[in-house]
């Protein structure tokens, strides 16, 4: 499958460079110096998203934005704009349908991510567009093969799907995903980023009696309150500058069916209030609308916070929390659950080697203790990318721990091993607590060298013959297999 196109149009090269640089490796990235040559260039290319620069000579980044859309709306737009810019883009927003706009200076991480999501989003509407033709012109045959990819959708988010050990904690919170699922109750899922909350809310749709309606996710802390109002109860036209058309919100898109939330802590007082008056009244009013529109929809919510901390501060309603909560998750993050790395690690592996068309047999032993050792901060996300950064590294089949990010080798470390564990606090001279940092100096050095010896005597300063009986001191010999 051949990567998702992104057009860059940015009139200063130094940028049009980082930003090339930051995307090429999931992307295939166009770039042009201005508006005039973006619209030129799409009309002989097909673009998946398009990233533009507020300030370019000529067209604006919203004009040019504003033409995107008009000609090719399916093109998902990303603005980036300097903090003295905010107001205009704001002002154009709208009428230009921008996805996204961050503000100078950007950084990689939030950049690969929002790129992410949009080349997602215009996959989901080029298969959402592509299944409606089907439901509508297709003959029984193919209408039932339309419903068997729904049956399909509702398996793989399924939680004996989820990946876990027989003794992980993942069991029992999956167990009770799987009660709650039938019943049309609102349920906040709370956990670390990166730890799969919204795969549960997806898996609790798809187990209840809503599965065959639409679930419809928006991530709450990613827009101003203006723009999420709009998007989640809609408006009408004419409404507010720029809205040329009646638009209809994600509540009443989920009607019958499951709107999921994300990141509900990072919500606005003022935008609580409005959010709360439609779960207690079962109806929306879109932007401009002069009446109510009823709506049948569950609402399952995420947070990465602890509102209850945050209802005792005051920054969150406690009647809000309270139509939100009726019950609550929570995902426990990767280190607490180290038995489920080798399943995940391996299951991940699997996909990335099936998706890059890169052979892989599995990791080295060294490689999996260093994994199972660390803390992973930004959990399951994190695993991946750490993964997919190892396979496409590896000269071979088997992923080592050469292939690691320092920070993970380094965290094979005092926690994993008792003799160092006590290091700190034992009796004893200090030769033998010496000789215990002298031991895992080395072990350190030779997984990162690949057990090559010449290179680690030259790192640590020591003759090869010196290394090699520092090593059979300690007992590092390298072990034979993998």
């Amino acid at each position: 499958m051949s990567p998702p196109v992104v057009l860059v149009a940015d009139d200063e090269t130094r940028l049009q460079e980082s930003l090339y640089r930051t995307l090429e490796e999931e992307f295939r990235v166009l770039t042009v110096s201005s508006g005039e040559q973006a619209l030129a260039l799409l009309e002989r290319e097909a673009v998946d998203v398009m990233l533009c620069d507020q300030r370019m000579p000529g067209l604006s980044g919203v004009q040019t934005l504003k033409e995107v859309r008009a000609r090719w709306p399916d093109v998902v737009r990303i603005i980036l704009s300097g903090y003295s810019e905010t107001e205009d883009i704001i002002a154009g927003i709208n009428e230009a349908g921008i996805y996204q706009y961050l503000l100078k200076p950007w950084q990689p991480e939030s950049l690969l991510l929002t790129v992410r999501a949009a080349a997602e989003l215009h996959r989901l509407q080029a298969e959402n567009e592509r299944l409606s033709l089907e439901l509508r012109t297709a003959e029984p045959v193919l209408r039932r093969r339309v419903e068997a990819k729904q049956v399909r959708a509702k398996q793989a988010f399924d939680t004996a799907r989820l990946v876990r050990a027989p003794d992980s904690p993942m069991n029992a919170l999956c167990r009770l995903v799987e009660r709650i699922a039938p019943y049309d109750i609102p349920v906040l899922v709370t956990g670390e980023s990166g730890t799969g909350k919204e795969l549960l809310a997806r898996a609790m749709h798809y187990g209840s009696g809503r599965a065959a309606k639409a679930f419809v996710v928006e991530n709450c802390g990613a827009l101003p309150d203006s723009l999420l109002e709009s998007e989640l109860f809609g408006y009408k036209r004419g409404a507010f500058t720029g809205a040329y058309e009646d638009r209809i919100g994600l509540f009443q898109q989920a009607d019958a069916g499951t709107i999921f939330l994300d990141e509900i802590g990072e919500t606005s007082p003022a935008f609580q209030v409005k959010l709360l008056r439609v779960l207690q009244e079962g109806e929306i009013r879109p932007l401009g609308a002069r009446a109510s529109v009823p709506v049948d929809v569950r609402v399952l919510s995420a947070t990465n916070r602890d509102l209850e901390e945050e209802v005792a501060r005051g920054r969150f309603r406690q009647d809000l929390y309270y139509r939100l909560a009726t019950m609550t998750l929570r995902v426990p993050p990767l280190r607490e659950r180290p038995q489920d790395i080798p399943l995940l690690a391996r299951e991940v592996l699997a996909r990335a080697a099936a998706a890059l068309g890169k052979p892989a047999h599995g990791f080295t032993q060294e490689a999996m203790d260093c994994m199972i050792a660390y803390r992973w901060p930004g959990n399951v996300r994190e695993l991946q990318n750490e993964i997919h950064r190892m396979l496409a590294l590896a000269d071979g089949t088997w992923l080592g721990a050469d292939l690691l990010n320092a920070r993970v080798v380094h965290a094979a470390s005092p926690e994993q091993e008792p003799e160092l564990r006590m290091l700190a606090g034992i009796d004893g001279p200090l030769k033998d607590r010496l000789e215990m940092l002298e031991a895992r100096v080395l072990k350190e050095a030779m997984v990162r060298h690949r057990w090559n010896k010449t290179r680690v005597a030259d790192e640590l300063g020591l003759s090869r013959v010196g290394l090699r009986a520092k090593l059979s001191r300690y007992g590092l010999e390298r072990k034979g297999g993998s």
